[in-house]
Formats: structure tokens, sequence, C-alpha cells
């Protein structure tokens, strides 16, 4: 379905689009165990038969709004807010120009990254409802915003039906909003530099989720949420079950040292862990009071904090999705090649199964030459070359759910340029020697390899098992190819892509490095590195200010003890470089949105392209606050500078933040004395 031929045929008809290929009728909805939960008289209807003023996308709404409705698939609902903390991708899966009124047709599209393939999904905006015009899939917290059961839909079609949403895994979804890399980290054997893994995968472009237990201890309640019944509820306020979202991370300073902090969401919006830096924990005491206001959320919204040693006891599995695969290997910034092979294991020509079944068909499962390449601006040895390795299984049938996964895996071999005989495999052992068979939709591995060829055998568990895989290699430089003629199909995409997010971890690797070349012995030492105002001010005068090009930027030390005073939690006078990071990547997107409003490139904003530029930003600021703004921080004439600009909106989102934290009600805040001065004075 072309979208834009559609849309343009029912403008110029004058009609609203109706999908006949997935029609508002029982059967898009399915046939299994959702029936029985529907309400009595379901009814389909368009949003504005529902709200008189509906929106598509809110976008300056900085949490998701969305609620999980009947279908059982808090999966999708945590993988797409972990999406949320990403706008362009985001804005790539859900195409931001679609309204309900410019171009209105009742047809939106949505992109999927869908076994190698991008594909656009195309509705109509006909959403079931119960008799109450309420929505009983997704639904916005927003009553007049659709865009999350607008895409629920879309999801819904691609995978057969609503029903089909039943039963997921957050790293499926991640990966079909993104076709990234899956890394998959059991809690229970985490490895020691978990928390160096976490502060990587959070500033660089990276998802995460995360899975509860199934919950073999006593349940404390049931809860009956609208359209979620009989839920099970620890104790301990976690979900037995269920899918969270990984939204943040930060290392605190308490009175009897660091504690490393992980914050989670339950995507339904409420439910929240009781534990130690819970909302109501007493932990927070021990924190400063900025560093407590700024941090603490006492709202029941889904969202809280526990301790790195908690999320390890409480939480199986850690899902990081990464857009590309060097958050393991430590190579930020550089450029990396994908290979894809598509290939088909057949009954009785290429379904092997496994060695482990030692049925002597192994030898006729599919085999991929792939020939790993050294490259001489690697960090690492020209001796070892991290390689991702991904297999991914894809049914034959339209319904996602209509068959369970097969245990796939692959066996990789340090050998030949011809394909393996028979006899090769009971002399040889893999280089994987313990190879791991999963049930699941995708199976990742990464390898630290010595330069040379490789063969990959990919394969079920057991033999004459039939099923199309996708096969995906990672790495600075390799070659990819099929070996032999057997009747797997074979499509082979090759491209290169710069790593981490181009423009935000290429810029922050080397200043990264100047941060830790001016940290002061003393404090490398002790593994948490800082710096204070005066470095702060060297390291960005030092710096190239990347597509800046109309005059040479320059912070003074007042504007820079004035960042370091907004961003320095802890009030220790210096920023770690976990802060850094953090005014890093504002740095970068202040400076995209000052040159994008700056129109006459003079290096200053005047009132209209400051208001313009913050509106930019997804802030909302009266123009009262806007002038004095422009009058607290701008020159004679009211205009600002970058500099000022910078310590403007640095302001502008800590206070706004601090707000949302403590307020109860959204109109207003009780303040002690002691928060009040460390808010004003320290700010």
């Amino acid at each position: 379905q072309n979208y834009q031929a559609l849309l343009e045929t029912c403008l110029k008809d004058k009609c609203l689009f109706t999908d006949d290929h997935f029609p508002a009728h029982i059967s898009s909805i399915g046939t299994g165990p959702l029936l029985r939960k529907l309400p009595q008289n379901l009814q389909w209807k368009r949003p504005h038969a529902l709200h008189r003023s509906p929106v598509f996308y809110a976008a300056n709404r900085k949490q998701l709004d969305l609620c999980q409705g009947l279908v059982e698939n808090c999966w999708f609902l945590a993988a797409l807010e972990a999406l949320t903390f990403h706008q362009d991708i985001l804005a790539a899966v859900v195409p931001q120009n679609q309204s309900f009124e410019r171009k209105y047709a009742g047809i939106f599209h949505f992109r999927f990254w869908h076994f190698g393939e991008w594909v656009d999904v195309v509705v109509d905006d006909r959403l079931p409802v119960n008799e109450a015009g309420e929505l009983v899939f997704v639904s916005s917290v927003y009553k007049n915003v659709f865009w999350g059961a607008l895409l629920e839909k879309a999801y819904a079609k691609l995978y057969g039906s609503y029903e089909d949403l039943q039963i997921g895994q957050v790293s499926e979804a991640l990966v079909d909003f993104t076709g990234g890399v899956n890394i998959r980290i059991k809690l229970a054997e985490a490895p020691p530099d978990l928390w160096d893994i976490l502060t990587r995968a959070t500033y660089s472009r990276s998802l995460m989720g995360c899975q509860t237990h199934l919950g073999n201890e006593s349940f404390i309640f049931s809860v009956s949420l609208t359209c979620i019944q009989a839920t099970k509820v620890l104790k301990n306020g976690l979900v037995a079950g269920h899918a969270y979202t990984v939204t943040g991370i930060r290392k605190v300073t308490c009175q009897y040292g660091p504690e490393n902090l992980v914050r989670l969401r339950n995507p339904w919006g409420k439910i929240e862990w009781k534990g130690d830096w819970s909302d109501s924990s007493c932990k927070w005491e021990l924190l400063s009071p900025k560093e407590k206001i700024l941090l603490r959320k006492k709202k029941e919204d889904g969202e809280f904090w526990m301790s790195l040693r908690d999320f390890k006891i409480h939480f199986v599995d850690l899902m990081i999705c990464k857009l590309t695969p060097d958050l393991m290997s430590q190579e930020d910034g550089k450029k990396w090649m994908y290979s894809l092979k598509s290939g088909r294991w057949v009954k009785g020509s290429t379904a092997g199964g496994s060695l482990g079944f030692c049925n002597g068909t192994f030898w006729m499962n599919p085999q991929y030459w792939l020939n790993v390449l050294p490259v001489e601006d690697s960090k690492k040895s020209l001796s070892s070359c991290n390689v991702v390795i991904s297999l991914m299984q894809k049914h034959s049938s339209k319904h996602r759910n209509c068959a369970p996964h097969l245990f796939i895996g692959f066996s990789l071999y340090k050998e030949s340029n011809r394909k393996l005989p028979p006899a090769f495999f009971t002399h040889h052992q893999p280089v994987n020697k313990h190879q791991c068979f999963l049930d699941e939709r995708e199976v990742t591995h990464d390898f630290h390899l010595e330069p040379g060829v490789y063969v990959i055998v990919p394969s079920t568990l057991e033999p004459q098992q039939e099923s199309e895989f996708i096969l995906r290699v990672f790495s600075r430089k390799h070659v990819l190819r099929e070996m032999g003629g057997n009747t797997s199909f074979t499509l082979s995409k090759v491209s290169e892509y710069e790593g981490s997010g181009r423009s935000v971890v290429q810029s922050l690797t080397p200043v990264v490095g100047f941060f830790l070349v001016l940290c002061p012995m003393e404090r490398l030492s002790e593994n948490n590195p800082e710096i204070n105002a005066v470095q702060l001010q060297r390291i960005l005068n030092n710096i190239t200010w990347r597509n800046f090009q109309s005059f040479r930027l320059s912070f003074s030390l007042d504007a820079c003890q004035g960042i370091l005073a907004l961003l320095d939690l802890n009030a220790s006078g210096t920023l770690s470089i976990q802060e850094f990071r953090v005014l890093w990547k504002r740095l970068l997107f202040y400076l995209e949105v000052f040159q994008k409003r700056d129109t006459s490139r003079s290096g200053k904003l005047d009132l209209v392209e400051l208001r313009a530029a913050v509106q930019e930003t997804g802030i909302s600021l009266s123009n009262e606050v806007c002038n004095l703004m422009a009058i607290r921080y701008g020159d004679p004439d009211l205009k600002i500078s970058f500099e000022s600009f910078v310590c403007f909106m640095l302001r502008v989102e800590i206070m706004g933040e601090a707000f949302r934290n403590l307020t109860q009600d959204g109109k207003g805040i009780y303040l002690r004395e002691s928060e009040w001065m460390m808010m004003t004075l320290y700010s």
C-alpha cells in the first residue's frame, strides 16, 4: 500500500480512507483469548468522533503519555518508552507530518524494520472503543492524543492482529523500531563492568528494557487497572513477569559514599517499586538538598529509582538495543560495516540441526564464509577485531504467534576458503565451544577475533525443522558471502555507517579524552574523574565546534561557573565525567537549535529568534518569561549569544525539572527554606 498515493486519492475524492487489508472487524483483533476480554457492543470510531480536537502527536510532551489496554503488550510499550528518548529515531518510526487537520483523510502510516527491510505500514484511523467511547487498547493520558493507538494498530497489522501482540519480548520491539543490535545481559551473571556498560549505553544511541522474574514469592494483591486484570504485584511493588524501560542512571554521593542508581518506568504509568530509593524511601535524606530535589519524584507515575544492587537482584534480563555494535567494543565514533544474508532451512536439504544431536547431518546446514580484516585506526590491537553476529528466524505465517519459535543458534569455525565437508566437523571444534540455542526470535553473540577467514554455520537445534532466517554480521571491516550451492535463498546487503550516533559520540569521544587529560591525577586515581570551572572553560574553548563556521565560540569563566553550579547536583564544586556527558549532549543540541534560528548568522538571537529557539527545544515559555530572561542574559540590545543561550536553557530545563518533581498537583510546590536557598542561590 502506497501511503502517498492513497492519501492523494482520498483527498481528491473527498473521502476518508478505509483499509480493506486490516478492516474494522473482529478478524483484525484475533481469534484467541483476547476476544473474551472485549467489552459488549464493541465499536470502531475515528478520533474526530471521540474528541472535538484530536491531536496526532504532542511534541512538547517530555514523558511517554501512553497507557496499556486490553492487549497484554507491556513489552511493546516498554520499547516504545525507550524510543521516546531519541526523537530522531521516533520520527523515523512515527512520521511527524501527519495530523487530523491539514491534509486529513483518515489515513496514517508508520515505519518498522521487518526482517532486514524497512516497511511502511498504512492504517485507517478507525479504532476499537467501548460503549462509553473509550479506547480498549493503547490510549493516551491526554485523551485527545492518538499517535500511540494508531501506532499499535499498525504494529498489529504488521504481525497479523492485535491478538498477535499478546506475547513478546522487549528486545523484539526494540529491533523492530530501530533495526539495531540486541545485547542481552543475564543480571544474575552480570559482568563486573555492568555500570560502565549502562553508562556507555545511556550516553550513546541505545535503547534499554528489562524484565522482572515470573514471581515465585508471594503476591500482596492483584491489581485491576483500566483494561488490565488479574495482574500479580509483589510486596516490593514490582509486577511479576513484567517489562520495564530503563530511563536513566545516576551515580549519587551519599554520606557513606557513592551509590549507583538505575531509573526505571512501568509502562502502565503506575505501580512502583517500594524499596530503597523509591519515591518514599528515607535514603533520599542521605543526599544534598539540590540532588534530592532534581532526582526524586513523589508521584505515582510509574517511574522510580533503585540501586544497581537491587536491580540485579529483582530483574532477570537487561536488553540493550544498539544502533551500532560498538557498545561492548569501546570504539565509539568509528565506521562499522554491516552485512545481511537471507537464507532458509529446508527439510531434507539444508535443515541439518545442531552438532548436539550427533546425527551426521550438521554439514547440510547453510555455510557462510567470513573474512575478518584488520583496521589500522582501531584502538585495539591488530590481532583482535570486534565482530557481532546475529541470527534471526522468520516464520512463514502471517501471524506472529501462530507458531512457537524454534531453538536456533550458530557455530563459528576458524577455517577455510571452501565449503566444509562432513568429516571436518568430527575433528574440529568451533570457536564458540559453548553454543547457545535459544527459542527466541534472535540470537546474538559478540566475538573478539583474530583477522582471518571463518565459516558461520547457522542451524536449528533439531534437524529437519524448516524456517527462513536472516544472518547479520557487524564489524569494522569484513567480507561475507554464502558458500556452496545449497538451496537457501541469499540476498546480500552491505553498508557502512558511523558508530554510536554520528553527531554526538564522534564529538564526545575526543572531548571526553580532553576531560581526562585536564583532570588532576588524584581525581583520576579515584576512578571518578572531575573538573572545576577553570578546566571546564579550557575544554569548551579549545575544542573544535563542528559546523560552526560563523565565528569562534568562547565561554567566559563566569558562564562556566554558572553552568557548573546548575549541573553540580552534590555541591562538590566540580563536574564528574557523567555530569559532563550530560552537558556535552545538551550543548550539541543547543548549538543545532541556535544555528537554525540565527537566520542572520550574527551569532546572536533577538527576541523573536529566541522565542522560536525555545519552542524548537520543546519547552513552552510565556513571552514575559522570555523577555525577562533576555534582560538577564542578553546584551544591552537584548540579544543573546550562544554562551548566554546555553546558560539560559540549562536554567530553564533544570528549574522545570525541579518543579515537576516537587509539585503534587501540577499547580504549585512547597519548599523548606533550606531547599529554597539551595535552588535559588546555588543554581
